[in-house]
Formats: C-alpha cells, sequence, structure tokens
C-alpha cells in the first residue's frame, strides 16, 4: 500500500495520473538561419522585411514596437504572398508562427489562413502534393493553417529542414517570428571521434545528428516517414547507440525491442518479415553484450525459446535456410543474392542466440542453437554478384574474407548502401581492409554532405550525384533533383526519406576500427584498444564502458609510429 501511494504522489507531483504515458522528449526552439527565395514583388503579392525573421526573436506578440510590431510582412492582393525558409540542419518536431497586428490592427473576423510545407529538401518544400512523391504519409507536410491575429500556432509533427508558408487569403499580416519546434529525447553523448580529416569528423557527427533524431518515442526507422520500429532497421542503429549513447539509451532500446517482442507471436514475424525476428535475435545479443545487462536477458528467455524452435522448421534437408527475405533496397532485385544473405544472416542469429542461451543457463536450448548453427553453416552459397551477400557471407565465414573483401573493394563507393553499407565496411575492415574502407566511407557517406545532406538517408547512389543539384539549393536548370528525381519501391522521389536510422553506421564503425576500440567481455570489463591510423595523422574518442567512458588518443610520431594513449575507468581492464 505504500509503494501505490509512493507512486501516486509521484504522479500527481508532475501532474499526471498513474495510467498517463510521460513523453520522455523535450521540446526546443530552433530559428531559421536564411530566407531561401520569395515570392515576386507585384500589385497583387508583396513580401517585406522577411529577413527581420533571421535576428533574435522572443516568441512574444508583437516583437519590438507596439502595437504594430517589427515582423515581416506578407501581403496577398489577390495572389500568395510566400517565403521559403532554411533552419540550416534536419529537424524532428513542428513549427511555430507569430502573427501581429496590421496597420495597428490586432482583431479580424476570422483567422488568417496560410500553407504551410515543410521539406528535406528545397525542392520538397516547393512541391506540390502529388509531384514526384510528395505526400502526407506518416506525417503531415503540406496542409493548411488557421493562424489567430495577435497570437501564435505551434503545429505539424514532422522532420524538415525547409519551410514554405504561403498566405492563402486576400489579407496582409505581419510574421513576428517562425520557429521550428525541435523533439527530441535529451541524451547525452557518452561516445565521440576526432580525427586529422575533418571530413571523417562530419560524417561521424552527421550519423550521431541522424541516430539522435530518430531515437523518438521509441527508435524509428525514420522522422518524416516510417515513423515507426522497423526492427531489422534497428541493428545498424543500436550498434552506433551502444558507441555514441551506451547506458542513457537504455530506455529507448528497451521499449522498442519489448514492443516487437509484445506485438509479434513467436510463430510469426516482426514487421512480418521473417528476416527482422533474425535481427531481433542479433539486437537482444548486440545489447547484453555491451551492457552486460543479466536481468534485461532474463526477460526474454521463454520468447526467445519459443522463436527458435519456430525458426527450426526453416532449416531445410539439405541445410539451406528456407525464409523468404529481406536484406535492403538495392539488393531487392537480385533474389538468389537475397537468399545468401538470409542464409548468412540466420546462421549469426543462431550463434548468438547460442551465446544467449548459454548466459540464461539453458543447456538445451543451447544445444538446439548449435545445432542448427551448424546445419546452416554446412551449405556454403555464392555472393551472386551483390555487395550486401559479400558482406554477410564474409562476417558468417561462409565465404572466404579476402576473396569478399576484393569484392567489397571493386568500384569504391559503387554497390554500397546506407543499410547494408555498414555490414560492407565491416566485413572489409575484419579482412585488414581498415583503409579501403575508411576511403570508401569518405566517398559514400561523403557523397551525402557534398549534395547538402545534415542527416543520412535511406537510400543513396553515388552515381545520384551526376550532374545534380543540392539538396540545398532552388532547382537548377539543367541538372537533376538528387531528391525528386531518384528512388525506387516505396520510396519514389519526394516521398525518399533523408533522416534514417540505418544510416548511421559509420557512428560505430569508426569507434571500432580507427580507434580500435573491441569489448572483449559482457558489460565491456575487459577492452581491447588497438588504433588503426592509416592516412590519418591522429584520432581521438571516447567510447561507454563499464561503470564510466574509456578515452582513447592516438597520433603519429616523427617516424610516423603510432602512440597511444588510454585512460579506463576503475574496474576496466585495457589489453594493447
Amino acid at each position: 500500500m505504500k509503494k501505490v501511494l509512493a507512486c501516486l504522489t509521484v504522479c500527481c507531483a508532475v501532474g499526471a495520473v498513474a495510467d498517463d504515458v510521460i513523453d520522455p522528449r523535450v521540446r526546443s526552439y530552433v530559428a531559421p538561419v536564411r530566407v531561401m527565395w520569395v515570392s515576386p514583388h507585384s500589385p497583387s503579392s508583396q513580401v517585406e522585411r522577411a529577413e527581420v525573421l533571421l535576428s533574435r526573436r522572443w516568441g512574444q506578440i508583437p516583437e519590438g514596437r507596439f502595437p504594430q510590431g517589427s515582423g515581416c510582412r506578407l501581403v496577398n492582393n489577390g495572389a500568395p504572398a510566400s517565403l521559403l525558409l532554411d533552419f540550416g540542419r534536419e529537424i524532428h518536431g513542428g513549427l511555430q508562427i507569430g502573427v501581429g497586428a496590421v496597420n495597428g490592427r490586432a482583431s479580424s473576423p476570422k483567422p488568417d489562413r496560410v500553407r504551410v510545407r515543410m521539406g528535406e529538401s528545397v525542392a520538397e518544400a516547393m512541391a506540390e502534393l502529388g509531384e514526384r512523391g510528395a505526400c502526407n504519409d506518416h506525417a503531415l507536410r503540406d496542409s493548411v493553417v488557421e493562424l489567430p491575429r495577435f497570437g501564435y500556432r505551434t503545429f505539424g509533427d514532422s522532420g524538415f529542414r525547409f519551410v514554405r508558408i504561403d498566405l492563402l487569403d486576400k489579407t496582409s499580416i505581419t510574421v513576428e517570428f517562425v520557429r521550428a519546434v525541435s523533439v527530441m529525447r535529451p541524451m547525452k553523448r557518452l561516445g565521440s571521434f576526432r580525427c586529422s580529416d575533418e571530413r571523417l569528423n562530419r560524417i561521424w557527427k552527421t550519423a550521431a545528428d541522424t541516430l539522435h533524431l530518430c531515437c523518438q518515442e521509441y527508435i524509428w526507422d525514420g522522422i518524416k516517414r516510417d515513423r515507426l520500429v522497423w526492427q531489422g532497421d534497428m541493428h545498424p542503429e543500436i550498434c552506433s547507440i551502444l558507441r555514441v549513447f551506451g547506458p542513457e539509451a537504455r530506455d529507448v532500446v528497451q521499449a522498442s525491442l519489448d514492443y516487437m517482442r509484445d506485438t509479434t507471436p513467436s510463430d510469426k514475424w516482426m514487421n512480418t518479415m521473417p528476416a527482422y525476428t533474425l535481427w531481433w535475435i542479433r539486437c537482444q545479443h548486440d545489447w547484453w553484450f555491451f551492457t552486460g545487462d543479466d536481468a534485461y536477458l532474463k526477460q526474454q528467455h521463454r520468447y526467445l525459446s519459443e522463436v527458435i524452435a519456430n525458426l527450426d522448421k526453416y532449416i531445410g534437408k539439405d541445410n539451406k535456410c528456407t525464409l523468404n527475405g529481406f536484406l535492403d533496397w538495392p539488393t531487392q532485385h537480385n533474389k538468389p543474392a537475397v537468399k545468401a544473405g538470409m542464409q548468412a544472416l540466420m546462421l549469426t542469429a543462431y550463434r548468438n542466440a547460442a551465446e544467449l542461451a548459454r548466459r540464461l543457463g539453458d543447456t538445451a536450448l543451447a544445444s538446439r542453437c548449435d545445432a542448427g548453427a551448424a546445419r546452416l553453416a554446412a551449405y556454403r552459397p555464392k555472393w551472386e554478384n551483390s555487395k550486401a551477400a559479400a558482406a554477410m557471407l564474409s562476417l558468417a565465414g561462409l565465404a572466404d574474407s579476402q576473396e569478399m573483401a576484393n569484392h567489397l573493394a571493386d568500384g569504391g563507393a559503387a554497390g554500397v548502401s546506407t543499410f547494408y553499407g555498414y555490414y560492407m565496411m565491416e566485413a572489409r575492415a575484419r579482412s585488414g581492409d581498415v583503409q579501403g574502407a575508411m576511403d570508401t566511407i569518405r566517398d559514400y557517406w561523403g557523397g551525402m554532405l557534398d549534395m547538402g545532406a545534415t542527416s543520412f538517408w535511406e537510400d543513396f547512389n553515388i552515381a545520384w550525384t551526376n550532374n545534380a543539384f543540392r539538396i540545398d539549393q532552388l532547382p537548377v536548370a539543367g541538372k537533376k533533383d538528387i531528391h525528386g528525381d531518384y528512388g525506387e519501391f516505396c520510396y519514389k522521389g519526394f516521398r525518399h526519406s533523408l533522416c534514417h536510422g540505418w544510416s548511421s553506421g559509420p557512428a560505430a564503425w569508426m569507434i571500432d576500427h580507427v580507434l580500435g576500440i573491441t569489448p572483449l567481455t559482457p558489460g565491456g570489463t575487459k577492452v581491447s584498444v588497438k588504433p588503426f591510423l592509416g592516412s590519418l595523422d591522429w584520432a581521438e574518442g571516447t567510447f561507454p564502458v563499464h561503470g564510466g567512458v574509456l578515452k582513447v588518443s592516438c597520433r603519429k610520431d616523427g617516424q610516423g609510429r603510432v602512440q597511444t594513449s588510454v585512460s579506463a575507468p576503475r574496474g576496466v581492464e585495457v589489453v594493447e
């Protein structure tokens, strides 16, 4: 009874009752940094003082001189008055617009209507609904909103960087401020990475930013489209979360994994996709190994055992995985490659499950997983001219790692994908080609930066950059629109998400393979540190481990030898 009263006391203290769900995220306001465009000045339409929206704004009505205010004046005298704002970076959240008086008059018989278009690119913010995939799926990013005079309105919930505002009614208004309302989890970044190559630094930061943006109520696939948990897509996200946030992300990681477990019967497939149930096992394994959280692992015991019992049915007499699968979008056209990748994924999942079963003390389950893994390892599929399949076969030990590394290196950034690119770089690094993988990361993920990205995308092909204009540019005649002109399957044109968590792999990769940090025991109580600088002069960073963070700094001396300094929390053994 005392516990119940204590719970009610805490809930009442924050203005909630026991059954309320408290949003773990916080809001902050982001000012625009650039006026990208205004509609032409004419007798029927005027935009005046748009640049004032870039100055300091207090979120008050009016801002400055009473009573007329000092904002941006929009006049519709027969045609919409319009402007396009750039907030400088990808944002998850909404928009707040404040409207003051016009000619000293605050009252109006009805609210004024504006059309608001949010875009992850300039071209998307300027597009009409239905134009090259522009849509309101998952989140309303194109809507008509009523605004009060002498007041403000907060609305919208999407992923965006650019906002176009059109005054639709034949009237005039003074816009006192336009602010993006960023909604984010307040998680501290315990992991970090810096090196002598500023391009790699930007890639690491952008990967971490992308990851953080997608950690909302749950770990989402994207913040504009696919605002939901896709279990397979979560694996590279969790790999990066473990290096960037560590225990700071415990709540969002466990809520996401539990959501998939609790909404998927053990004889069904997560997100209706067999591969994604396999990825759930891998996510559970990696979370347990890096955190050493045995208590959380025990909560998965029954479900894990039931899932393995169901998966056993899908190992054929010829030892082939008989599950239908999905790897990543570029591989979807190559069905034999998908089958090869699924063989490797199922084998790795069985090995992970065996390790979890042993930790749980369930010898019968461990034996069943070992037997399934032995059968799956007995069949060795071909790589089928697919870098995704080659990476998975290499990592699972189903193909010669050096041979697969050669295939993965062929063509550099060609054939890399935002999702499986992480596993491609992992396979190359584990084969010894760390420098080659680092160069490909520069070219591939850096290629998105070259096109104006501040977060990494759902899909990207380096060939798209040929004769294309940047996402932070107005359309350029004779050039391709890298956002609106590309994409396929469900992400054609502007439906394509430019902030997708599965693209965050470099955040994990650089800490693992440049700083060379590898946990050797569950929870990071014993850690190996073997940096690789290659073409770099120096690198430094931090990594969450048991009891704190591990700090690594390495630098070449005058003879090119790497000097490494390591600082570890008490109780953590470092092997160099």
